[in-house]
């Protein structure tokens, strides 16, 4: 049997192993997917239980997507770009690392039937999924893209790959078409992010990486203001379709009863 993992802190709110396992059966594929949460300085550990054949396959996510490059032989273009993995194998003698998070994205946006095309977009965050996000934003032609981070040295790290960036302090609002929370305030129902829309904003999109709690305040907010709103599990769901694919070259079905879940 083979044997996959995802790995994060925190974990808990992970729906991978359910997706994966739900497509192993579909799929009549002999493997488990578990979740795994790591410290930093367990990393190495676990990537080289792909080298020796005790794991398949390591999904990656918050904080890590960029801390395991360092154990890895090699990267895909898009991960090499984004300088993020999300999905690791091995290749050979190699361990690769790959992101599915850009495309998972871009397919996300195209479900939701919105088209980012000359508009300004606002993104909470500057960890994680977000420079797939950035890189996604940029192919697809948006206008401009507005960044703000709790920590600045963040933001200011994404400016240097991104020099037409604008950064913002955070809290500071400002005026967009979408706006996307790529933190990770909302995995807990007590998460705010303090920012004071105005009581007259409508028509905007609001977009949350976060899909477990399906709407967080943030969400919440942007609703209860008449704005249009989504959350991350389609993002998710591609993300790990296109993982799939690249571990077992079948490309799974999409079907109701994971929408409705």
């Amino acid at each position: 049997m083979k044997k996959y993992l995802v790995i994060g802190n925190p974990i808990e709110h992970s729906l991978s192993p359910k997706l994966h396992n739900h497509w192993f059966k579909k799929s009549n594929i002999d493997a488990s997917y578990e979740k795994k949460k790591l410290n930093e300085d367990n990393i190495k550990e676990v990537i080289s239980e792909i080298k020796n054949g005790k794991i398949d396959g390591i999904n990656v996510t918050v904080p890590f997507k960029n801390s395991v490059i360092y154990f890895l032989d090699e990267l895909t273009p898009v991960a090499n770009i984004t300088k993020s993995v999300n999905t690791i194998f091995k290749k050979g003698s190699k361990i690769i690392g790959d992101n599915t998070d850009v495309e998972g994205f871009r397919k996300s946006l195209k479900y939701f039937n919105y088209d980012v095309r000359n508009k300004t977009v606002f993104i909470l965050g500057a960890g994680g999924v977000v420079p797939s996000i950035i890189l996604a934003l940029k192919e697809l032609s948006v206008s401009k893209i507005l960044l703000s981070n709790r920590t600045e040295k963040k933001a200011t790290d994404l400016k240097k790959i991104h020099s037409d960036l604008e950064i913002l302090p955070w809290g500071q609002n400002t005026d967009f078409d979408m706006i996307i929370n790529a933190t990770s305030l909302g995995l807990k129902s007590s998460d705010e992010i303090e920012l004071d829309f105005p009581k007259t904003i409508r028509n905007k999109f609001f977009y949350d990486v976060i899909y477990n709690p399906a709407k967080t305040n943030f969400l919440l907010k942007g609703e209860k203001l008449g704005n249009k709103i989504a959350n991350g599990k389609m993002m998710f769901i591609y993300q790990a379709q296109l993982a799939f694919k690249i571990w077992h070259n079948v490309l799974p079905k999409i079907d109701n009863n994971l929408l409705d879940e």
